[in-house]
């Protein structure tokens, strides 16, 4: 039975995990050399309308149709049996098409977020093949495991709350696979400093006020779970930021603003999976744990490797991600959400801690294969990356025929 709240509640998260994307433009927009600013927010407001088609044609049919198989199948293509009575399997108090519209946002911002890896690089025309087939190919599938009704890992009992694997670890890995194959940017002695600071501070304002909704609504109802979710995001967060400041102070004798700001998205993007499993408490030693671990993988790790990850797609997303997954077998506790586990700091035993890296494992493994895959056939047939020249004049002019700013002589 359709209940009125719920409904209403859904469609407001809906609402504010859409406004995500353009504060993810503006978050990146802002990383990025100025001449590069319009690239990034062309790539996040074409991946808006360009998976919300998707979507409704067969992403969601792909993703959440009934199925024991590799995806849903096509039952549900363009929308054919997705009307307005609820669907047991997902909620039994909002309509279908509530459902599908709030999932709808995930699957936008999802492919989104790889843009951090290759920006400043990759051809536009490119981008569009890459995102239209890899969210067919990759987040169709693992969004079917990890949530769809009979997806295997579902029923193996992985937990993710609101996307930890679904949305940041594949985001994550691949991006991190992009980066590499793609290889560094052009005529770079040193990574650049933001352009824009206060693009950045306005996206992570926008995509901190869009988290509410991201992790909030995954309860699908405005109940108990949703009021937890809401709390353990924002303390996350706010863990992540002050501890990732104080790190930055530590190592380099002054904290930034970009600094705290990349602490407060590593936070929010670690306790996605867990947000309406673990507690307020846990959440704050989440966050904790999500600066250490992220700031180790972006000033660390980053510069061993020599890969040009370039606004640091894997080492917060990534990272985020599968570190928040597997803290779920560890934090979880079934007082916070009768339909979560107990995790081994709360009871259990290391049954859900092995069934997290499993889930983890496998969707690691065949993001990476993946998406190798989809990029070396685009780049068989298209080419990915711009010629040198169109790099080094940048790509709001190459690819858009724009300019952010008008320069005054």
């Amino acid at each position: 039975m359709i209940n009125s709240a719920d409904t209403v509640f859904v469609l407001l998260c809906a609402a504010l995990v859409m406004l995500m994307t353009p504060g993810l433009a503006l978050f990146y927009g802002g990383m990025v050399r100025r001449k590069n600013v319009l690239s990034v927010l062309m790539q996040c407001f074409f991946a808006l309308c360009l998976l919300s088609v998707q979507w409704m044609l067969f992403g969601y049919s792909l993703s959440f149709a009934p199925s024991n198989g590799f995806w849903g199948g096509f039952a549900w293509a363009g929308l054919n049996g997705v009307g307005m009575e609820p669907y047991a399997a997902y909620s039994s108090t909002i309509p279908h098409q509530a459902f599908m519209i709030f999932q709808a946002m995930f699957a936008v911002i999802t492919p989104a977020l790889i843009v951090g890896a290759f920006a400043e690089r990759m051809k536009f025309s490119s981008f569009i093949v890459f995102t239209l087939l890899w969210a067919t190919f990759v987040y169709a599938p693992v969004c079917h495991w990890v949530w769809g009704s009979g997806g295997w890992l579902k029923q193996l009992g992985v937990l993710d709350f609101a996307g930890g694997i679904v949305v940041h670890t594949t985001a994550g890995i691949a991006a991190l696979i992009t980066a590499v194959i793609i290889g560094k940017r052009k005529e770079l002695e040193h990574t650049p400093s933001p352009h824009n600071l206060p693009f950045v501070a306005i996206g992570t304002g926008l995509l901190w006020f869009g988290w509410f909704g991201f992790n909030a609504g995954s309860a699908l109802a405005a109940n108990g779970v949703a009021v937890n979710a809401f709390i353990t995001t924002n303390m996350a967060a706010a863990a992540a930021g002050l501890s990732w400041a104080i790190l930055e102070w530590i190592r380099n004798g002054k904290p930034t603003v970009f600094g705290i700001m990349t602490g407060m998205i590593a936070g929010l993007a670690t306790v996605t999976p867990g947000a309406g499993f673990v507690s307020p408490m846990s959440a704050l030693a989440i966050g904790l744990l999500a600066s250490i671990v992220c700031f180790i993988g972006v000033a660390l790790i980053k510069p061993r490797f020599n890969y040009d990850d370039t606004l640091d797609a894997f080492g917060v997303h990534g990272i985020g991600g599968i570190l928040g997954t597997i803290m779920v077998g560890l934090f979880a506790s079934k007082s916070i959400n009768s339909a979560g586990a107990d995790g081994l700091f709360f009871g259990g035993d290391v049954h859900q801690l092995l069934i997290q890296l499993l889930g983890v494992g496998v969707v690691v493994l065949y993001t990476a294969s993946a998406t190798w895959i989809i990029y070396k056939f685009i780049d068989i047939f298209w080419g990915v990356r711009v010629k040198e020249n169109e790099e080094f004049i940048g790509l709001d002019l190459t690819q858009h025929r724009e300019r952010a700013y008008t320069i005054i002589e």
